[in-house]
């Protein structure tokens, strides 16, 4: 049984179940292993950003691999399509849907176009999981599996999940909207998403039962070696000598102590805890001494592959941006087995 670590090397001894997955918005291929760990070929992806390309395709070597906006992948004629794409067991993708996302005034973000990284096209975040559907109405793959930020089913964001589970009945597909804990499924990392899991109408499958109780990894059972030290004269460690038992992160410092509602993003982390959800953008210091966590911290925080070539590319960034292996392999497990077995 393959744990959080492990290697991509590990995958040659993969059994294979005969099933095909592609991805779209696959970033660093997060989700495209954990399909691999649970036996699944890997057919192609599609991704928009040429740094997260370039390391995709180092790491997973894609057959099929479309460096575009999924709009344009959209428009590209059935036709001149691969094959192998119109006969797809799964069709998977993460969605950017940070306007979602519970930190900020995020409703002021919902309907503006941004450029998610600098080089790439405007988009339109909260219609890109249409644009991912449109997809999906195309190739007609037999299930779909789109993972989001929990701020998608929280408030307001409610009536947008109605919407995409309408226009998935409206292209054929019964849709089931699943809250999971990374923590619960073997991932050293306190993580909630949310997924979408459609499957196709004329296939009649059943509904899905995914329950995950794996027990939780505190971080003291993989830290090793040490990020750099806390500069002694700077702020944040002016700060962090100030730490109480009772503090997350240097927020719960600065409000205590200075009445600030700042700095809610760098993290203290507790060996005896399960270590937060890692995003792109926060930071992340030890309690216990004052240093920040190791960038193979972060690697296996995220159940990433220890061997897993990050180029020239910041690993904190890709593991943030991207599904844990080990987390998306439950799934692809309980997929297969429920429904393809």
């Amino acid at each position: 049984m393959i744990s959080y670590r492990w290697k991509l090397s590990d995958l040659k001894s993969v059994e294979r179940n005969g099933l095909k997955v592609f991805s779209t918005f696959s970033c660093g291929g997060g989700s495209s292993m954990g399909y691999k760990l649970a036996g699944f070929e890997l057919v192609g992806n599609c991704e928009i950003d040429p740094q997260m390309m370039k390391i995709y395709r180092r790491n997973h070597n894609p057959r099929h691999s479309f460096l575009m906006d999924i709009r344009k992948f959209n428009k590209i004629p059935l036709a001149d399509l691969p094959k192998e794409l119109f006969n797809l067991d799964v069709f998977d993708g993460s969605p950017p849907c940070s306007v979602f996302s519970l930190a900020g005034e995020r409703e002021d973000a919902w309907g503006k176009e941004k450029a998610f990284r600098e080089g790439q096209a405007k988009q339109s975040l909260d219609d890109l999981f249409f644009d991912y559907l449109d997809a999906v109405e195309r190739l007609k793959p037999k299930t779909f599996v789109a993972e989001n930020v929990k701020g998608m089913i929280i408030g307001k964001a409610k009536g947008y999940v109605k919407l995409v589970i309408e226009r998935a009945k409206e292209i054929g597909y019964d849709v089931q909207v699943f809250l999971l804990n990374a923590a619960t499924m073997g991932v050293p990392q306190r993580r909630e998403r949310v997924f979408f899991i459609g499957r196709r109408k004329d296939l009649d499958l059943p509904p899905l039962q995914l329950s995950f109780n794996e027990p939780p990894i505190p971080y003291k059972e993989f830290r090793s070696g040490h990020g750099s030290r806390l500069n002694e004269t700077s702020k944040l460690y002016r700060r962090w000598v100030k730490r109480r038992p009772s503090d997350n992160n240097i927020g719960d410092i600065t409000k205590r102590t200075e009445g600030k509602e700042s700095n809610f993003n760098t993290i203290l982390v507790k060996n005896s805890l399960v270590p937060p959800t890692l995003a792109s953008g926060s930071v992340f210091v030890r309690y216990d001494e004052p240093y920040y966590i190791s960038e193979r911290d972060i690697i296996l925080m995220q159940s990433f592959p220890l061997d897993y070539d990050f180029m020239d590319t910041n690993t904190q960034y890709v593991c943030g941006m991207s599904v844990p292996p080990i987390m998306m392999k439950g799934i692809a497990e309980q997929i297969s087995e429920q429904w393809f077995k």
